[in-house]
C-alpha cells in the first residue's frame, strides 16, 4: 500500500553534515506526522525529530540546534538536515510516517533504515 525509500546516509567526519531523505509512495491520501528515529548498537530506538502536518516540530534534546527536520507535502517527502555531527550520532536512522490511505484508515509506516556513521 505505502512504500518508503530512505537515502542520504553515509560516513562523515565529526563536525560534518549529512541530509537524509525519505520519500513515500503508494495509496496515500495524506500524511499526518513524519519523523526520524535512530537506533545505535545495543541501544533502544529513539525519536530524533518529528514534524506535524501543520509544520510544528519536535526534537530530542541531544540534537537540538544541530538537526533540522522539514517536509515537502507535494513530494510526500521528509528530510533531516544533520549538522555538526558527533560520533554519538552514529546509528541506523529510520523514517516513520503516519499515513491516511486512500482506502481509508490510518497506518504507521517505517523506512528500511539508513546507516549514519560519524568518525572522530
Amino acid at each position: 500500500q505505502v512504500h518508503l525509500v530512505e537515502s542520504g546516509g553515509g560516513l562523515v567526519q565529526a563536525g560534518g553534515s549529512l541530509r537524509l531523505s525519505c520519500a513515500a509512495s503508494g495509496s496515500i491520501f495524506s500524511i499526518n506526522s513524519m519523523g526520524w528515529h535512530r537506533q545505535a548498537p545495543g541501544k533502544q530506538r529513539e525519536l530524533v525529530a518529528d514534524i506535524t502536518s501543520g509544520g510544528s516540530t519536535n526534537y530530542a534534546d541531544s540534537v537540538k540546534g544541530r538537526f533540522t527536520i522539514s517536509r515537502d507535502n507535494a513530494k510526500n517527502t521528509v528530510y533531516l538536515q544533520m549538522n555538526s555531527l558527533k560520533p554519538e550520532d552514529t546509528a541506523v536512522y529510520y523514517c516513520n510516517l503516519r499515513v491516511i490511505i486512500i482506502a481509508g484508515g490510518v497506518g504507521d509506516y517505517w523506512g528500511q533504515g539508513t546507516q549514519v556513521t560519524v568518525s572522530s
